[in-house]
């Protein structure tokens, strides 16, 4: 039989707003848009939950995060790679 093909996963960068709970991290997403009717573009932010297995973020280090299953009420995003580390 041929294997089933999973869709890719949707993938986000952003900073660490938060590394204080257990095994878990705050990422701050930010997004330009388009304002539709003036043309003006707004930053809209977004703060995401992820999961942090080996827990080696800190605040303000800039991160990768993947999409994944729901680990919990609001977990639905796990730490892919961390892209640079706070100074």
């Amino acid at each position: 039989m041929d294997k089933v093909q999973r869709n890719l996963r949707k993938e986000r960068v952003g900073v660490v707003t938060s590394a204080s709970m257990n095994k878990s991290i705050v990422v701050k997403v930010e997004r330009k848009k388009k304002h539709p009717k003036y043309g003006k573009f707004v930053k809209i932010t977004n703060k995401f939950m992820a999961h942090d297995e080996k827990e080696e973020c800190g605040v303000g280090d800039t991160v990768k995060i993947m999409e994944t299953r729901p680990l919990s009420k609001s977990k639905r995003w796990r730490l892919s790679e961390v892209l640079e580390k706070a100074k």
